[in-house]
């Protein structure tokens, strides 16, 4: 009896498939599905159909005094933060124009009220030119007025409308106290017109200037100082200004708890010098001193001069330079240890010790002269 080989070519094509069911069958089983989908969507999307109200709002009490202070002092102090870009000039190399490129950004404040504006000198240290933006968002070119690299500031000038320069109020940093809150306003990342809020950490910090001088007397805060925020104010509860932040202490470069501040005392005898004189009118004595290293290997301690300038305050008051014998061995020269009542370990000791005292004042030193103690009197002078 004849069969049906089911792999020969000639094998009659069924209208069913091998499961026995028909070929529409798939298409019609994804249909039912889709619509039992559509329908179970309907039935579980919240309010459909129904008209969605907005939900009540909730009253509350009026804000606290704590918080209407702060929200009054950022509203009082925020008029004299400014933001500051610095710019880098370069040439287009096809028109040959000269383009100023926004390198950088930092904040600052308003110092006076003919336009003087106090920040970091390291904001703009490597920068051909700068632009200040006030709180109205208008921007104005700057002009460079002098700067302190050795305590970080520098002063800037622009040219605005009188109404729009409003000088921040000044307070001292000589009352301060561990714990006390403060609050900064500045652009951190470019964000301007942000305040941050905390305590005084820490008082009498030693901090390092780009010229690696060191900073005396910084303010340690918690309040959060970022990238931006340099050059901008730190203030007491009064909105007065106590400290110009201007560094941060993190691994990565981003706020880490720890912030620094320049105090005001400081920055309140730097900044007229500046407008002045466009620089620091510096009291010194004229000598060359020895490498604090090199004091330090040979057991020195204090500041060893190795030179006193010819006609200079140090020579007037008879101070000995290191000098070779004429038998050739080295004859070491005074070592100062103390400068009018405060101890000096380094040079940058002594620098910061003649700080504190102007051209003209007559101080007195405490040498060591062939180890033997001495004391003598020194008129200052202007130095470079």
């Amino acid at each position: 009896m004849a069969t049906w080989n089911s792999n020969d070519s000639s094998y009659p094509v069924s209208r069913r498939n091998r499961s026995g069911a028909p070929p529409w069958f798939p298409l019609a089983l994804v249909a039912v599905i889709a619509l039992l989908a559509a329908r179970i969507w309907q039935r579980e999307r919240p309010g459909a159909g129904a008209l969605a109200e907005p939900r009540p709002v909730t009253p509350r009490e009026r804000i606290g005094a704590t918080e209407q202070a702060t929200i009054d002092l950022f509203r009082g102090i925020a008029p004299s933060v400014v933001h500051i870009t610095s710019l880098s000039r370069r040439t287009d190399a096809f028109t040959l124009n000269v383009l100023e490129i926004p390198q950088g950004t930092g904040s600052g404040f308003l110092w006076s009220e003919d336009g003087h504006v106090v920040t970091n000198f390291h904001v703009i240290a490597e920068a051909d030119a700068a632009e200040v933006t006030l709180s109205d968002r208008s921007s104005w070119p700057a002009r460079l007025v002098g700067a302190a690299p050795d305590k970080d500031l520098a002063v800037l000038r622009i040219e605005a409308p009188a109404n729009l320069l409003r000088p921040i109020p000044i307070g001292t940093s000589s009352d301060l106290a561990v714990g006390q809150s403060v609050f900064a306003i500045g652009n951190p990342f470019g964000l301007d017109q942000s305040l941050t809020t905390g305590i005084i950490s820490a008082l009498g910090r030693e901090i390092t200037s780009m010229t690696r001088r060191t900073i005396k007397d910084a303010i340690q805060t918690d309040a959060a100082i970022n990238p931006g925020n340099s050059g901008g104010p730190l203030l007491d509860s009064a909105g007065r200004l106590i400290g110009v932040n201007t560094a941060i202490v993190s691994p990565s470069g981003a706020y880490s708890g720890i912030g620094f501040a320049i105090p005001v005392d400081t920055v309140n005898w730097i900044v007229p010098e500046l407008i002045a004189h466009g620089k620091i009118v510096r009291a010194g004595i004229g000598i060359q001193a020895a490498n604090d290293a090199l004091a330090r290997e040979m057991g020195i301690q204090g500041v060893l001069i190795i030179n006193v300038l010819p006609g200079r305050a140090a020579a007037r008051a008879g101070l000995r330079p290191t000098r070779r014998t004429s038998s050739g061995r080295v004859q070491l020269g005074d070592v100062i240890t103390n400068v009018a009542g405060k101890p000096v370990g380094s040079f940058n000791d002594m620098l910061n010790a003649l700080d504190e005292h102007k051209v003209g004042d007559s101080i007195a030193l405490t040498i060591l002269r062939d180890g033997e103690p001495a004391e003598v009197s020194v008129t200052l002078e202007e130095i470079e």
